[in-house]
């Protein structure tokens, strides 16, 4: 019988469903899934996404499954204003978003697009307030209400974006949600870690806190600059955000903002939700935008990457071969990715016998032996691994008299 941390894809720790551990969480009963990659992924320095390409981005994410679609920013240039109008009439299941500043200008452009709603940002937290904007706090809570206000009677779904509210001071974040949800009451909130230096924990006691103060769903947006975008993302799940936010790849300004992949599989596997999300075309998805943006993903990527699904070192290659799950946490076909054998200095008899399987070739035990001896000396040599024309050459010396 499967069980939610067992069954067919992953086998993950069933600690993650332990009663202890969820009697202690708040988690919404749905997530919604927002993807912010042509906007804020695009912010990566040197990424460009032309218009085409943004549309074709658009498709990929709609057939992906989220929920939403951050479409743009209209007020970075024309082409973004146009893109953003030929994804809004292409015909897609999810629900097109712009970026807006808040102001009148920036909300009337996203109109002029067509979308459904909007992200509405303005700054909360103490440094942008201080050093940045040189705004007061009454001056924040006066610009938010009369753009929540204003984007309202032009018909759009407004996402509050109090961007920095992770460094924002407490008594603020109290004076201002009672002010706008008196006076406008956005359709969300999110909660945004610009800097992404809040700690998980931090983070689930801020959404807490929030919560308290607001009667509109939460949302959660963090970036990378810790390490901890995914670790955060999910504490501000736990703690009951009912949207999350993130970019393919991670993509996004200085060390990026959450990979939506780490998140997506996250939910599924770790907590159990059932989303509506094809899993399995992540990798392709992945590779596709990684060419599109210039910025190739490193090796050892979570979820996407290359190395978590290679297989270098021999021990276990059998159990491997037969209950894969006892190596892997997760099934690479799960998000799209196939398991690889490479021969280097770490092989073993056992990946020389799988690789002699696939080439249709037999061995002795002695054969197998000192093609492994061969191998790891030529993985030492070289400081890397095989490649499969290297591989073939070595059976090749070894089994010449077979050939």
């Amino acid at each position: 019988m499967q069980e939610p941390w067992h069954h067919e894809k992953w086998w993950v720790s069933e600690y993650n469903f332990a009663a202890p551990v969820r009697n202690q969480l708040q988690l919404p009963e749905k997530i919604v899934v927002h993807d912010a990659t042509l906007r804020d992924g695009e912010q990566t320095p040197g990424v460009v996404f032309r218009l085409e390409e943004k549309v074709a981005i658009a498709r990929m994410l709609d057939e992906l499954g989220v929920d939403r679609i951050e479409a743009g920013m209209p007020a970075v240039s024309e082409e973004d204003a146009q893109a953003i109008k030929e994804i809004v009439n292409s015909g897609l299941r999810a629900k097109i978003m712009a970026f807006s500043r808040a102001m009148p200008a920036d909300i009337d452009r996203a109109v002029a697009c067509g979308v459904w709603g909007i992200i509405l940002e303005i700054p909360t937290g103490y440094p942008k307030l201080k050093y940045q904007f040189n705004w007061t706090e009454e001056e924040i809570i006066d610009k938010s209400i009369r753009a929540i206000n204003y984007a309202h009677d032009r018909g759009l779904y407004v996402t509050y974006f109090p961007f920095d509210t992770t460094r924002a001071r407490m008594d603020f974040l109290k004076r201002l949600f009672d002010e706008v949800m008196r006076k406008a009451k956005p359709d969300s909130i999110a909660v945004v870690d610009t800097t992404g230096s809040a700690t998980p924990t931090a983070m689930g006691y801020l959404v807490r806190e929030i919560k308290k103060m607001v009667s509109v769903p939460l949302e959660v947006h963090t970036h990378n600059d810790f390490g901890l975008g995914t670790a955060t993302t999910l504490a501000a799940v736990e703690a009951g955000a009912e949207v999350v936010h993130g970019c393919i790849n991670g993509l996004g300004e200085r060390a990026g903002n959450t990979a939506l992949e780490e998140v997506l599989l996250c939910l599924e596997a770790l907590y159990g939700y059932k989303l509506q999300i094809e899993l399995s075309k992540l990798a392709v998805i992945s590779q596709k935008i990684a060419g599109m943006a210039g910025q190739p993903l490193a090796g050892n990527k979570p979820v996407v990457g290359t190395l978590p699904f290679t297989r270098e070192i021999g021990l276990g290659m059998e159990v491997l071969q037969k209950s894969p799950l006892a190596i892997f946490p997760f099934l690479p076909e799960t998000v799209g990715k196939k398991m690889e054998i490479v021969m280097g200095k770490k092989t073993g008899k056992g990946s020389v016998k799988v690789k002699l399987e696939e080439m249709g070739l037999k061995a002795s035990e002695e054969e197998i032996e000192i093609i492994v001896q061969r191998v790891k000396a030529k993985g030492i040599a070289k400081k890397g691994i095989l490649s499969q024309e290297e591989f073939e050459e070595i059976v090749n010396e070894v089994l010449i008299k077979k050939l």
